[in-house]
């Protein structure tokens, strides 16, 4: 019987264990990576050297900017066109491959080295059906005939978490959540069963315990074909709890390496031991923050609020089913569940840019479906948004200051001197350096990026964020700086937020309410110690069992 598998391998040498037990899978040796940018060139790497062997599982941490991404970019060959090589090597299984041809990447990547890149909604074809780009790497590697390509791209989709996987394939990628988008990724960076996945932030957009579906599958395929995953992350709670060494890497050097339990419980670098203090997910919970009285009636309200989504071959999801919640001025409500749940859409109702098929959003005792033109406009000033996706919402042709600038000018604030002097304000506040003004979001991190999105958003000094994941693309010293940020904002200005995320150590630490979604629908919401310690519905509880489990030092065993 025919499996619909096309044997490609006709004339290729078998390799046997003994060829790959000594001489690592991968080997990057004295690496430096120069980017050509408006002003001056920048080094992103500067003489990195790493391996990977066989079935391992390295974990590569640091801020954003550190130049993470661009090792793995540099690893496959898809480095931006501005980015080259200045010196060093890259050998995969023994053939130097940062000098070989296109063609002789090609045939690697994909088949040999599985990439999940950090972005997905770049890296996704828009006008394609997921199903078909997931098949797509079966059939360009010649691993399978259509149908059988078709059939494996379900069963991949269901791998990588996604529900519905029959339903998933035929929709596009704009279809989708962010999250769902980032796993129909994973199951194409798994479609080939490669001998090495370079996994570039995977689950920087999953919920807890989708990223930990995630995670055991490739853990699972390590163990199964003794392949090899190169994790990178600023998650240090995943890189803890998941790879066998990690790599610290600053201002793309290499500060420190080793086996995971060794770095955590014993780091000899100042910046290691910086990183690890301001993780969430790995410091011992501490206490909760008193949840803060409203000052009079609430801010923000939703009663009842319905959205129904109908696709295009007739399908329907009903993303948001009877939600109904108050945020106080002052106060952060925060909204957790899987992708997919209904956050990102609750959110949108709640600021009048999805209209919902029933139920009522009031802002400040205003209901937002009664206001038309200018009452609307003016109300708009008071509440801002932070997207998920910060290269998708920023203009790429415009320097930052232009992009900060820009709700300033739409609302006719300031004259350009004022405005100019509140951009300067808004980078400090983000803890951007001034120089980054006249750069462009492609010669930004991805974290980086996020900042110039917060700094936009409170350009206006708002009354509500609404903040859809504002730190998800952020390392943990950073994260911690964000944080630490809006809680001041908070304070000084009486600010309220709207805060989405998936990752319940950051929920912990900045929320008075929070309320947990599922299929669309608020199944558990209260105060946020009273949610954390004491859950009563199994998905909330079920979410915080899927939280990685923290490593702490010898000190903090002994507490």
């Amino acid at each position: 019987m025919s499996t619909g598998v096309v044997d490609d391998t006709a004339g290729a040498v078998p390799r046997t264990e003994t060829d790959r037990s000594d001489t690592p899978l991968l080997r990057v040796r004295d690496l430096r990576v120069r980017y050509r940018t408006d002003a001056e060139p920048v080094t992103a790497l500067d003489g990195v050297s790493l391996t990977v062997a066989h079935g391992e599982v390295v974990a590569l941490v640091g801020e954003s900017g550190s130049g993470k991404s661009t090792l793995a970019q540099s690893v496959i060959g898809l480095l931006d066109t501005e980015a080259e090589i200045a010196d060093g090597t890259v050998t995969f299984d023994g053939e130097v491959i940062d000098t070989g041809s296109e063609r002789a990447l090609r045939r690697l990547r994909g088949a040999r080295i599985g990439f999940v890149p950090q972005d997905p909604g770049l890296s996704l074809n828009p006008v394609r059906r997921v199903g078909d780009q997931v098949a797509e790497a079966l059939l360009v590697h010649r691993l399978a005939d259509r149908k059988w390509a078709r059939d494996r791209a379900l069963e991949l989709l269901a791998d990588a978490g996604l529900d519905q996987p029959r339903l998933r394939a035929e929709q596009y990628p704009h279809e989708l959540s962010g999250g769902q988008r980032q796993r129909v990724l994973i199951a194409t960076a798994l479609a080939c069963g490669p001998d090495l996945v370079i996994a570039d932030e995977p689950t920087s957009a999953l919920d807890a315990t989708v990223a930990r579906r995630v995670l055991d599958q490739l853990a699972a395929q390590t163990a199964a074909r003794g392949a090899a995953v190169l994790l990178i992350t600023h998650d240090l709670a995943v890189a803890a709890e998941r790879a066998d060494r990690l790599v610290v890497l600053r201002a793309g050097q290499i500060v420190e390496q080793g086996p995971t339990t060794q770095l955590l419980t014993e780091p000899s670098h100042p910046y290691t031991k910086q990183l690890l203090a301001a993780s969430p997910s790995l410091t011992p919970p501490g206490d909760y923050r008193a949840p803060r009285a409203g000052d009079g009636g609430p801010l923000l309200t939703l009663r009842a609020v319905r959205k129904h989504f109908t696709g295009h071959a007739g399908a329907g999801i009903t993303a948001v089913d009877d939600v109904g919640f108050e945020l106080h001025r002052g106060e952060t409500l925060s909204l957790v569940g899987e992708s997919g749940s209904g956050k990102s859409t609750t959110a949108r109702i709640a600021l009048r840019l999805t209209e919902p098929d029933s139920g009522e959003v009031t802002f400040d005792g205003q209901e937002l479906a009664r206001l038309r033109g200018g009452r609307l406009r003016a109300l708009r000033r008071r509440f801002q948004m932070v997207y998920q996706n910060p290269y998708a919402s920023l203009n790429p042709r415009w320097h930052v200051a232009g992009i900060i600038e820009e709700p300033l000018r739409a609302y006719g604030v300031g004259d350009r001197r004022a405005r100019r002097s509140r951009v300067e304000e808004l980078l400090a506040q983000v803890a951007l350096p001034q120089n980054y003004a006249k750069r462009r979001p492609r010669e930004l991190s991805g974290g980086q990026r996020q900042r110039v999105a917060i700094a936009r958003a409170l350009a206006l000094h708002p009354d509500l964020l609404v903040l859809d994941e504002p730190v998800s693309a952020l390392d943990a010293s950073v994260q911690a700086q964000i944080l630490e940020l809006l809680d001041r904002l908070q304070t000084e200005l009486s600010l309220s937020y709207l805060f989405i995320s998936h990752d319940l150590a950051v929920v912990r630490r900045i929320s008075d309410q929070v309320a947990v979604m599922r299929h669309g629908r608020i199944v558990e919401a209260g105060v946020t110690e009273e949610i954390f310690e004491h859950p009563r519905h199994a998905y909330t509880k079920e979410l915080l069992a899927a939280v990685p489990a923290p490593v702490f030092g010898k000190d903090d065993h002994d507490r």
